[in-house]
Formats: structure tokens, sequence, C-alpha cells
């Protein structure tokens, strides 16, 4: 479904502050893949997205979806494609807007104004999927975004997302901002709408037993590059210890290595 083929992403080429951000990134996903992806800050977990959601284009390399070449095109046009869901729950909704119709321009598409385009069968439907997010928003259908809390507004997100059925999603530590409460139950719903969409889905956390505990493959990014990539039963074997030991050994081999170029 998705490809990249040798991605590099250089910052501040030509000047003191050179920062090669990915490095010969190559990566597949196909469709149905639960990608969980860890790493250090600086890893490049967030410009990794910025290049496949078009928000950056690379340096070098590919990018493919659906075997279409998309290196050039910028975000406006794989937004039709691709869902993001950001670590700031402000960044999902209109705030200005009311709740409905942040609905309406994330679940219809080519509509000529929001209101004459709202009946009452839309309406009673929107209703209902805010029911199913058991946070009393199904009787706000006309009270502004920005009056939500934030686990509210980042599970109105999760529904406008899902209704506009995107052939991948990105989350970007979509529950790092949250409390405690609220991240349960933001990524409760998260599983529940990639169960029943069927989404595609990669997800950066910097939880590493969320990590391990969700999808069905597993990346770490290290320095710019995918150091380990696990899935399968080998994934459902891990723990965090065992995840941790496995990255220092890369770590030690890796030192090992360039030690003994040095000499």
């Amino acid at each position: 479904m998705i490809k990249l083929e040798k991605i590099n992403m250089i910052f501040g080429e030509g000047t003191p502050n050179r920062n090669h951000v990915l490095k010969d990134l190559d990566l597949k996903v196909s469709r149905g893949d639960f990608i969980t992806i860890i790493g250090s800050n600086g890893a490049g977990k967030s410009t990794l997205f910025n290049v496949i959601s078009g928000n950056l284009k690379p340096s070098g390399g590919k990018v493919t979806i659906q075997n279409q070449d998309v290196t050039g095109h910028p975000e406006y046009r794989r937004a039709r494609y691709i869902g993001r869901i950001f670590q700031d729950p402000l960044l999902g909704t209109a705030g200005k807007m009311s709740i409905v119709d942040n609905m309406m321009v994330a679940g219809y598409k080519g509509f000529k104004g929001l209101k004459i385009s709202l009946t009452k069968a839309k309406r009673h439907y929107f209703r209902e999927q805010l029911r199913s997010l058991d946070m009393d928003l199904e009787h706000r259908l006309d009270d502004n975004v920005a009056l939500l809390s934030g686990g509210q507004r980042q599970a109105l997100t999760l529904l406008m997302m899902a209704l506009s059925k995107p052939e991948l999603v990105l989350l970007d530590e979509h529950t790092a901002a949250l409390d405690p409460r609220n991240a349960a139950q933001v990524m409760d719903l998260t599983t529940r709408f990639i169960t029943e969409y069927g989404f595609t889905v990669m997800m950066i956390t910097h939880n590493m037993q969320q990590a391990i505990a969700y999808g069905n493959r597993l990346l770490m990014m290290d320095e710019g590059k995918i150091i380990i990539d696990i899935r399968g039963k080998e994934k459902e074997a891990l723990t965090v210890d065992s995840l941790v030991k496995r990255f220092h050994d890369i770590r030690k081999k890796d030192f090992t290595t360039d030690e003994a170029l040095l000499t």
C-alpha cells in the first residue's frame, strides 16, 4: 500500500546547522497494518509522518501510495486518503465552528453550504455517532468546539477521521497531552474505530508498553533509521525489558563497528 524507498531528509543543507534527519530509510506498509513507532526525541518519527503526509518533500528518495508515485504531491492532495491526528487536541478541529459543522466538513465532500446541506437525517446520524463516544456530546451539536475539553476534542477528532474514511491513519502521539483517564478513553475509541473500519494505521508513541500492547507490528527508530522491525508472534512475545535489551545490543554492535573502522 505504502512504500518508502531510500528516503533522506536533510535540513539546512550547505549550512553549519545541517541536520540529516532521515537516512536512506526504507519502509513498506501493507493494507491493514497497525504499526506502532517508538524512538527517542530527534529519532525522526514526526519527520517520517511529515514526509508520508506530504507536509515535507524529502531531500531524496521516493514515496509510493497504492503504486502511485506521490513524492512531489503536496499535503492537500494526499489529505484525500490520509488522516492525521496530532498530539495537540486543538489541531484536529475548528474551535470557532460548532460540533455539527466540524462533522459536516469531515464527513461530506463537495456540499454547498453547511446549513443548507444539514438535513434532519444527517443531524440524527451525527447525534448517534456522538452518542457512541459516551461523552454526552450528542446533546451539544450546536456548541462551538472551543467549549470542549481536550479529551472531548481529541475524541471528536477521532470520530471525524473515521467519518472521512481515509486509506491511512497517522496517529502522532495523539494521547500524550491527555490525562490518564482521557488518554485511556481515547485509546479505547482508537482501537474500536480501527477494528470497525479496518484502517491501516501508523502510531507514534513514547510509551513502550503501549507500543507493545497495540498493533501487529512495531518499529523502533534511532538517528533517522529504522533499527528494529518486529511483527506477528515475535511482537506478541515482546516485553519492555526484552525490547530495551535489543535496542542496547544494536547500539553496542554499532559502536563496536564504528570503533573498528576508526582503528
